[in-house]
């Protein structure tokens, strides 16, 4: 049997501390407010992390374009076979994996770990960057690289958010069961021997 919804706000009310019982104390109240406010909180701040984080990830991005013009590329090999997916068709595969690839400079052998398309096999040509000093640069992300970025980034920074909500909101719910429970003995010493001398 469904509840009305009459009955269903009237739950609600009662949760909330909002049905006019002058019983309930303020840390009631308080307490029905702390999943709801957790809630407001996470859907009003979601978007801004969204923003921000965009816009971090793409001057990130900007700078290494920019820095980019003074790289010079070389050709390595790649030293393992670059697991992961692959795009198939004619679109271009956005998925890079770190991998281990050597390369020559000056008749001097390197070795170091760097990005390749997904699915390169071992002993494949790859193109790295290094820059003026012959150090390795990882090259700026593509545009739908930049897109794949933004979105895991911001799903960090959420499940970041959510677990720090989730914390202090289970902090201020034990902070308040302690504080009644205070309440509560304090009102017992209060009210109890009276009862027993009536007894």
């Amino acid at each position: 049997m469904r509840a009305s919804p009459t009955t269903r706000w009237t739950r609600l009310a009662r949760r909330l501390g909002i049905d006019g019982n002058p019983l309930r104390r303020r840390s009631d109240v308080i307490a029905g407010w702390l999943l709801p406010v957790a809630i407001l909180l996470f859907l009003f701040l979601g978007p801004i992390i969204y923003t921000l984080t965009d816009l971090q990830v793409r001057a990130d991005n900007a700078a290494l374009q920019h820095a980019k013009v003074t790289w010079h590329q070389v050709n390595a090999e790649a030293l393992q076979a670059a697991a992961g997916p692959q795009r198939s068709g004619r679109s271009a595969n956005t998925w890079t994996v770190v991998t281990p690839v050597r390369w020559v400079l000056n008749g001097q052998a390197h070795t170091a770990n760097y990005p390749v398309a997904a699915g390169t096999p071992a002993d494949t040509q790859v193109k790295i960057w290094l820059n003026r000093a012959e150090k390795l640069e990882i090259p700026p992300l593509s545009a739908a690289q930049l897109d794949d970025r933004v979105l895991a980034d911001t799903m960090v920074a959420l499940a970041a958010l959510a677990v720090l909500l989730t914390g202090l909101t289970w902090a201020v719910r034990r902070m308040l069961d302690r504080r009644r429970l205070t309440e509560w003995e304090t009102e017992w010493l209060a009210v109890g021997p009276g009862w027993s001398r009536q007894g």
